[in-house]
């Protein structure tokens, strides 16, 4: 019988050189996939890698001096680099991509090619609106207040020659794959994308770009490459061969099972990438799922806005495992959720030092204080127990109320516990990560409080009596422990070896199949003691720590600057009263002729007469830039002349001096201020 194949994929990751928890969190979920896979008997495929084409990645190499590929090189290879990275996090992927690859490249031309000889693609003229951060092109009905609707950031107008693919060919196909399939999930994820993008009118996808010449080049037509989502998209068939003989695997695992992407590349994921499979006439995915965001003080992690947490510094005041372990049992897979400092210990604590860790601890130091370390013969599972485990699937064998006692507490542990690997299975199927730890985590509880009602210290105090009892509670306990580390294994891969190991588990005793055979443990097993699995941390002294590493990196990060000194002088508060600062707009700026620092700012102040202020910034700002801008002045200073012109006001702004030289900064406000708004 031939083996069964499971392919996975992440997105392939832009090499930002600052790298977030959000980039591991997927990540992170698509290894715990791959490994539950593989561990239930499937040969897999997890791939993952690089997406480094794009205008962002060439304005960035030239702003850091060097080239497109010495800067992607560094972020990707280099110390604590995105390799280094998956390597820390113990990804368990098969194979990594570049779409900086030869491979990879000459496939894109060829696929590149095929739809444009199948005239899908076709040359003509871009005008509308680009999101450069998310690469992004959009028209005005589609921006949200102006702006990109996906990151919220400035669009620019963009008018280029360009390949366009015939998107709105394949529409409806589209449409019916989305509505009428499981092909994407959460199905919150469809209706989001019929409504928002499908049924106003799908547009033509602009597929080349001329402005730049970062990207994989149009063979047939020099001066274009090609846009960098076909580049990227492609990867999942390119990365198994398909147009290179890097790889031969494209007919063994295409399609792919599941791709696990972030909700923000949906669009192209479930849109996108089936129509452009149907031009090919390549067989879809089976499925698309788009997970959430962790989310940092309301909002989505970015280097913009400075809210990025480091996975470096997590784990390695944590542990892998404990990260790890963390990002998925605390988060529903497909929604958003709040990440913070304080969760991630009180987790670890709770779960992993309280629960699993004092559970291995107290199990195998009994083992070792009562019977030598290796339990005696005969303690092995009742025949009640065997028969209980065969129909440990009922559900009235499941969560049942008992009072304590020898036979009621073993039937409820021994039920849950055998039980245990098909109620995992249907949720890991569902990509219910979260769900499936719970079902652990309940037989967890469960041999902690089998524990107590136990009492295997009042049982030793007459060992001659009570061995044979004594032995068969600690041979339940170590059994229950293997149940549970074989399916945390996916999850805590290293943490999960470490409890097999203690607990005496062979190799026959840590497969999926003995997952569900209870009594698969030697009666006469012997435990090997180690370590505290997972140390309690102390939440006071990390959060401390952890709050004196943010600010060593805030300060890091700041320009080298210096800053005048306070006034000694004190000002009364009336007579700060009396100044009156006030949101002006800029309605024209223009230099002052003669004069190369003044800058003449025509400005409405809300009283309906413009307002004249003449600022002595042209060495910082350009005229054009600050037309429509919103700022700050104080408007009751009497006139004075400058350069023969009068000007009525100040502008606010803040000087400093960096690396040596003196800056000036103006107080730029929100748009949504209205003219003459006053500031207090």
């Amino acid at each position: 019988m031939e083996q069964r194949r499971f392919y996975i994929t992440t997105p392939i990751y832009y090499p930002s050189d600052k790298l977030h928890i959000g980039h591991t969190y997927c990540t992170v979920a698509t290894d715990a996939m791959a490994r539950y896979k593989r561990l239930a008997g499937y040969e897999v495929m997890f791939l993952t890698g690089t997406d480094e084409h794009g205008q962002k990645i060439e304005d960035k190499a030239r702003d850091a001096g060097v080239s497109p590929k010495q800067f992607v090189d560094n972020i990707v290879t280099g110390e604590r680099g995105i390799l280094d990275l998956w390597k820390l996090m113990n990804i368990s992927n098969d194979r990594f991509i570049r779409t900086t690859d030869d491979y990879h490249v000459a496939a894109i031309q060829k696929i590149f090619k095929k739809m444009y000889d199948k005239g899908d693609i076709y040359k003509g003229t871009y005008k509308g609106k680009y999101c450069k951060p998310c690469e992004s092109f959009w028209t005005e009905s589609q921006l949200a207040d102006g702006k990109c609707p996906d990151c919220g950031r400035e669009v620019q107008d963009a008018e280029e020659e360009a390949y366009f693919f015939k998107l709105s060919k394949y529409a409806d196909r589209v449409q019916h794959l989305l509505e009428d399939t499981d092909f994407l999930e959460p199905r919150s994820r469809v209706n989001e994308m019929v409504n928002n993008f499908i049924k106003p009118g799908l547009e033509d996808l602009c597929v080349s770009r001329t402005s730049f010449t970062w990207g994989v080049p149009v063979d047939f037509d020099p001066g274009h490459v090609v846009y960098v989502w076909v580049d990227a998209l492609f990867n999942y068939t390119t990365a198994l061969g398909l147009y290179n003989d890097k790889y031969q695997d494209y007919d063994k695992f295409w399609p792919a099972d599941v791709h696990f992407v972030g909700k923000e590349i949906v669009r192209f994921h479930s849109i996108i990438w089936p129509a452009m499979l149907m031009s090919m006439d390549m067989p879809l995915p089976r499925k698309v799922f788009g997970h959430g965001w962790l989310l940092l003080d309301g909002g989505k992690m970015s280097k913009s806005k400075g809210n990025v947490v480091d996975p470096y510094i997590l784990a390695e005041m944590f542990g892998v495992d404990a990260l790890r372990f963390f990002l998925l049992r605390t988060f529903p897979f497909g929604s958003d959720g709040s990440f913070s400092n304080e969760a991630l210990i009180q987790t670890t604590n709770v779960d992993l030092a309280n629960d699993l860790g004092n559970l291995l601890s107290r199990t195998v130091s009994m083992v070792g204080k009562y019977f030598g370390g290796t339990l005696p013969a005969g303690c092995g599972p009742s025949e009640e127990d065997l028969h209980l485990a065969e129909l440990s699937a009922r559900p009235d064998c499941i969560g049942i109320t008992v009072e304590p006692g020898d036979v009621a507490c073993d039937v409820e542990l021994v039920a849950l516990a055998a039980g245990l690997r098909d109620r995992y299975e249907e949720q890991m199927e569902h990509f219910a990560f979260q769900n499936a730890l719970a079902e652990i985590f309940k037989v967890i509880d469960r041999a902690n409080k089998y524990i107590d009602e136990n009492a295997p210290w009042v049982l030793a105090k007459d060992m001659e009596a009570n061995s044979p009892r004594l032995a068969h509670v600690m041979y339940n306990l170590l059994e229950t422990l293997r149940v549970c580390a074989i399916l945390l294994t996916p999850f805590i891969p290293q943490s999960a070896a470490e409890v097999l190991r203690q607990i005496g588990a062979c190799e026959r005793g840590s497969t999926w199949e003995s997952a569900a055979a209870w009594g698969t443990l030697p009666e006469t097993v012997a435990v090997q003691r180690g370590e505290n699995l997972f140390p309690r941390i102390d939440a006071d002294k990390a959060l401390k720590e952890l709050e004196e590493i943010a600010q060593a990196a805030r300060r890091a990060a700041l320009p080298d600057l210096e800053i005048e000194p306070q006034l000694e002088e004190k000002v009364d508060f009336d007579t700060f009263c009396k100044s009156d600062f006030r949101a002006v707009k800029v309605k024209d700026c223009q230099p002052v002729k003669k004069s190369d620092k003044l800058l003449k700012f025509t400005l409405d102040d809300g009283t309906g007469v413009d307002r004249q202020i003449l600022s002595g910034i042209a060495r910082w700002y350009k005229p054009e830039d600050l037309i429509g801008k919103t700022l700050m002045a104080i408007v009751n200073l009497p006139p004075r002349k400058m350069m023969g012109q009068e000007s009525q006001g100040m502008l606010i702004s803040a000087v400093h001096t960096e690396k040596g030289e003196e800056a000036l900064n103006l107080l730029i406000l929100d748009d949504k201020i209205p003219a003459g708004a006053k500031m207090c």
